[in-house]
């Protein structure tokens, strides 16, 4: 089994990295989302990157494309997916003022209009409804070399932001109250990180698909939250937690012909299901 994965590696080398990088990269932009309780936040910004997609695509049919063909180009396609979900991420990044809309309302509204919208754009489009369902199934074959480089950097961009601020990030993850009241900009803070999700949730959709990204974003943080006692260690578990189940994930998927992205999302919910053993055995192991 693993010479045969070994084998593929020239042929595959870019899919497997990239795989691997966005897995490390979202499992600790994770960290924040499930610290934060906001799991439902990475599945809105995630299909609002999908409405980006599909807008993309959909820009062509009414702006006169022969003027501008960088609008039929994949580079425009991966810039309106990060702008959708960033301003997706900033807009339920806010805090709800009194007789508003609660962030959760804000939040399901953002997914159910993104999902509606990013079908309907596309809908008269075979090529378009083809993309927007490949990434809905999450298919990461054909990555790139600069895709590689992209999540490379911005993998080491983040173990370097959290390793230099993590005292303040961790504080605001865990008591926003206090943190304000240290003299920390919350506002300021929360808007960088919702930025920072934005970015690296709509670079990955483009390349990994819907499922990838959110499974990616969200159960690995989910498996170290069982793990681990204090949100410190979050940080290291989330990412080992998500390496382990892409690079498994991947070996099983070229030994059996299945689906990458989705044998390794499927690790990640058995992960996911072990960690609830764990604590619930551990808890009945004090009680008793």
């Amino acid at each position: 089994m693993i010479h045969d994965f070994l084998a593929s590696w020239p042929l595959f080398s870019n899919t497997y990295l990239a795989g691997w990088l966005i897995g490390v990269l979202l499992s600790l932009i994770g960290v924040f989302v499930v610290a934060r309780d906001q799991i439902f936040l990475g599945a809105a910004i995630t299909q609002a990157s999908t409405l980006g997609i599909a807008a993309g695509m959909w820009m062509p049919t009414v702006v006169a494309a022969e003027m501008f063909p960088w609008l039929r180009s994949d580079g425009f396609l991966a810039f309106m997916a990060v702008v959708f979900s960033i301003m997706a991420a900033l807009v339920t990044a806010g805090t709800s003022e009194a007789g508003g809309e609660s962030r959760e309302s804000i939040t399901a509204w953002v997914f159910l209009i993104s999902a509606s919208l990013s079908i309907l754009l596309v809908a008269h489009s075979p090529h378009g409804l083809q993309e927007i369902h490949r990434i809905l199934s999450s298919s990461i074959i054909g990555a790139s070399t600069a895709d590689v480089w992209t999540f490379g950097a911005l993998a080491g961009l983040t173990i370097a932001w959290i390793g230099a601020s993590r005292r303040r990030l961790l504080l605001l993850a865990l008591d926003p109250a206090m943190a304000e009241a240290v003299g920390m900009r919350t506002a300021r803070w929360a808007v960088v990180l919702a930025a920072w999700l934005g970015l690296t949730v709509g670079l990955a959709l483009r390349s990994s698909g819907m499922l990838y990204t959110f499974g990616c974003l969200v159960l690995p943080a989910l498996c170290a939250k069982n793990l681990c006692r204090e949100v410190r260690a979050m940080f290291f578990t989330a990412p080992l937690v998500a390496l382990g189940a892409g690079v498994a994930g991947f070996v099983l998927a070229h030994h059996y012909d299945f689906p990458p992205a989705q044998m390794a999302v499927a690790l990640l919910g058995l992960a996911l299901v072990i960690a609830w053993s764990l604590r619930w055995a551990r808890h009945r192991t004090r009680t008793s």
